[in-house]
């Protein structure tokens, strides 16, 4: 009997081609003071890569912004960012160790801290037309979870200002 000699079934042609509806990312950052520049620089190169120079502008401040505040507010040694681009929009979601209040008013104070630090966030996604938000991560006890959606059109016009 003779073995049969296969030949890897990947060629070139076959692969997924870098549309914006393939942006599906995960990276996890150290909780340090580079990790915003470093989240803001692959952003920055996967949006590019994905054919969305045009939301780079505002894309860009927002992963900025959500992984600085996701790094202050760890107890964690990092955080977990994540970029995902859907119905004609960037989701961009931060991930980080600091657990939700249990307490009503301790949960308000917290949330009202964090907002207070994305003050420039807030009016990044005012002017784009988005929406973003503090919460629970989708385990319990796993921490915080902030979130943004960028619409592609705000975005675009974000980048087209100033």
């Amino acid at each position: 009997m003779s073995a049969a000699v296969t030949v890897c079934p990947h060629p070139v042609e076959t692969r997924t081609p870098r549309v914006p509806e393939n942006l599906a990312y995960s990276l996890t950052l150290p909780a340090a003071l580079a990790s915003p520049a470093v989240a803001r620089s692959a952003a920055r190169t996967l949006l590019e890569a994905h054919g969305l120079r045009e939301v780079t502008a505002a894309a860009v401040q927002v992963v900025g912004e959500l992984t600085a505040c996701a790094c202050l507010f760890t107890p964690s040694d990092s955080v977990y960012l994540s970029l995902r681009y859907r119905d004609d929009a960037l989701r961009v979601s931060l991930y980080d160790g600091h657990p939700r209040h249990t307490h009503r008013r301790l949960a308000a104070a917290c949330d009202a801290r964090r907002r207070s630090v994305l003050l420039l966030l807030a009016c990044v996604m005012h002017a784009c037309e988005g929406e973003w938000g503090i919460g629970g991560s989708s385990e319990s006890g796993d921490g915080t979870r902030l979130w943004a959606v960028l619409p592609r059109a705000g975005a675009r016009a974000y980048g087209q200002t100033g």
